[in-house]
């Protein structure tokens, strides 16, 4: 099923073991299409819109993502000589690195799901870019560090270690990742971070990312 207005997300589908569906406007006739399916909903909206409709309808506030955005000539460069890019890397040492990496993700805070639902989503969602050749492992001192997954322009993913996480190495590895992007030809790079994770939103504008733009997402799950 897909409109103008609602969507499947099979994705999601896979990983929640449930029906769910991406609402595309936010509206009276939208909300109204969710009463009707069983499943798990997300919409995404202007922070700045009345959230009326949304409480009346059932949906429920999981985060606020920020946009950040960057182009070649704002891009601030961190160097550190004992960290390299590795463009092939084992799918289940990358995978390990994953796993329980995101607390600040939407589908982790969202109450009404299982977590274990939520690992295997990113899970999965980790897998098909490492299938599409989009993960580069992250080695420290010739040891794997962490990963970058990205699509096109876009950062999608990143992880560390345990080890490797409070040593303020981040910035490194973000400079030398984001520079190889730019390096591959493209002339702005672009990621998407919760509000709440601080640690993220200083890292990216120390680097020279402007917050261009931001949205709410909400749930909703009918059972």
């Amino acid at each position: 099923m897909t409109n103008n207005i609602l969507r499947e997300t099979p994705w999601d589908k896979r990983a929640l073991g449930m029906e769910t569906y991406e609402l595309l406007e936010h509206s009276e006739e939208a909300l109204q299409k969710s009463e009707a399916l069983k499943g798990h909903f997300t919409i995404k909206v202007d922070p700045l819109d009345s959230k009326h409709l949304l409480h009346a309808h059932g949906f429920y506030y999981t985060d606020t993502l920020l946009i950040p955005t960057c182009t070649k000539k704002q891009f601030t460069t961190y160097q550190d000589d004992k960290l390299t890019l590795m463009k092939e890397v084992p799918r289940e040492d990358i995978i390990a690195v994953s796993r329980g990496a995101y607390e600040h993700g939407r589908f982790h805070r969202d109450f009404m799901l299982d977590r274990s639902g939520a690992d295997q989503r990113y899970d999965n969602w980790l897998g098909q870019l490492y299938d599409e050749g989009g993960v580069w492992g992250l080695a420290y001192d010739g040891e794997l560090a962490g990963f970058f997954a990205y699509s096109g322009n876009q950062v999608l993913l990143q992880a560390f270690w345990p080890k490797y996480q409070g040593r303020g190495l981040s910035k490194y590895f973000w400079s030398k990742a984001v520079q190889n992007l730019f390096d591959e030809g493209y002339e702005e790079v672009k990621t998407s971070i919760s509000a709440a994770n601080l640690a993220m939103v200083n890292l990216t504008a120390s680097l020279g990312f402007k917050f261009k733009d931001a949205v709410d997402v909400y749930h909703k799950l009918n059972e």
